[in-house]
């Protein structure tokens, strides 16, 4: 799953006959495209939005942003994961039904992702929505022999998947048991493998089935919305970084199993993880730092600003100084933006940075350095 070339081999951008520059992410050409399908994986609605949530979202949105102003048009799909087992806990506590409490919670993340700049998407598939789709899946998967049933379940088989991702097995077994996967499982025939169906459970949802009642396995709810928005593929599959297993590799591997089809991306888009004194941002790490909090005391496109001048696929510690710095930059941008241009080289310049693997920081850069309509240019593409 992992694009073992180097930064410098991946950001060579690549040029159409007609002079544009598109788009390149992981070495991936997406220039001479009428459309993107990208697929972005979305929130489990249990909870507040985070940094790290934001983080992810803006960065997709630019990304789509940039398709455009390459002259590609994106089609996102963004996922919600209502019907998962963490998400089932907190709406117990609250004493609700758990789609009432997810679409709560979800009303909640559009709120903060607007107040973002972050654009809506074209397609907006909830998981619950989606079980007949799942069945089929599982129906699929086990007529190619790559899944089984067991005990009202059914599982899907994992090894090849734990290969593909370059993961050894130590390592794909803690991170399944930290993303819920139950490798100790004692219905399952290897601990790598993972539910397409999940056999019915008190204090869960459920759903009739060909295997008794049950809900779907998470890895299962993505790859089955993914295929029922875009068919057998998607160009640009995006999602945390964190999610590159067992989450993505999962998804990818069941739809080119029940497709047939190789690869199912693309282009894998992950951006960097957002951390707080070097631990990942998360509630089990009680180090939040809330979207509306942060919006409370400084402007969208100072937040936007301090996760987007950055590598998109580095890891980065969150610090307040940091938005300080934002700030600063952002107003640079502004007054670059505001006076004559300085040379020659205006949007073209920028254009190519973009493409480059989006080289955000670069293109600031320039916008800053030249002004004009070359950084009138990034602060529209950027949503500053």
């Amino acid at each position: 799953m992992t694009d073992t070339r180097s930064m410098s081999e991946m950001q060579q951008p690549a040029v159409t006959p007609s002079g544009m520059t598109g788009l390149v992410i992981a070495g991936h050409q997406m220039a001479m495209l009428d459309r993107a399908r990208i697929y972005a994986c979305g929130i489990t609605p249990y909870d507040v939005t985070h940094l790290g949530h934001a983080a992810t979202f803006v960065w997709i949105d630019t990304l789509s942003r940039t398709l455009q102003f390459l002259g590609v048009e994106p089609e996102v799909c963004r996922n919600v994961t209502d019907v998962d087992d963490v998400l089932d806990v907190a709406a117990f506590r609250a004493n609700a039904p758990y789609d009432s409490f997810a679409a709560v919670q979800q009303y909640q993340f559009d709120q903060d992702m607007a107040a973002l700049g972050v654009r809506a998407v074209r397609h907006e598939p909830r998981a619950h929505r989606y079980v007949e789709q799942v069945i089929r899946l599982a129906v699929g998967l086990l007529a190619a022999g790559a899944a089984y049933h067991r005990s009202g379940s059914v599982y899907f088989r994992g090894q090849a998947a734990v290969r593909r991702a370059g993961v050894d097995v130590a390592t794909a077994v803690r991170l399944s048991a930290e993303y819920g996967g139950r490798p100790d499982d004692p219905a399952k025939d290897d601990p790598l493998d993972v539910a397409v169906w999940q056999a019915s459970e008190p204090g869960h949802p459920a759903w009739e089935s060909p295997w008794g009642p049950g809900r779907p396995g998470w890895h299962a709810e993505c790859a089955a919305m993914a295929l029922s928005v875009f068919g057998v593929g998607v160009d640009i599959h995006a999602g945390g970084s964190d999610l590159r297993f067992p989450h993505h590799a999962y998804h990818a591997a069941m739809a080119e199993v029940f497709t047939g089809v190789s690869p199912y991306a693309r282009a894998w888009f992950h951006p960097g993880t957002v951390t707080v004194d070097g631990v990942k941002m998360a509630k089990s790490a009680g180090n939040l730092i809330l979207v509306a909090d942060l919006l409370r005391d400084h402007p969208a496109a100072v937040v936007r600003m301090m996760i987007l001048d950055r590598d998109w696929a580095d890891d980065w510690d969150y610090a307040p100084g940091l938005l300080s710095a934002a700030a600063r930059r952002l107003e640079d941008l502004y007054q670059a933006a505001g006076r004559a241009p300085v040379g020659s080289e205006e949007v073209p310049g920028v254009r190519r940075l973009l493409a480059a693997n989006l080289s955000v920081p670069a293109a600031i850069d320039m916008a800053i350095e030249v002004g004009g309509a070359c950084a009138r240019s990034v602060v529209g593409t950027l949503g500053l």
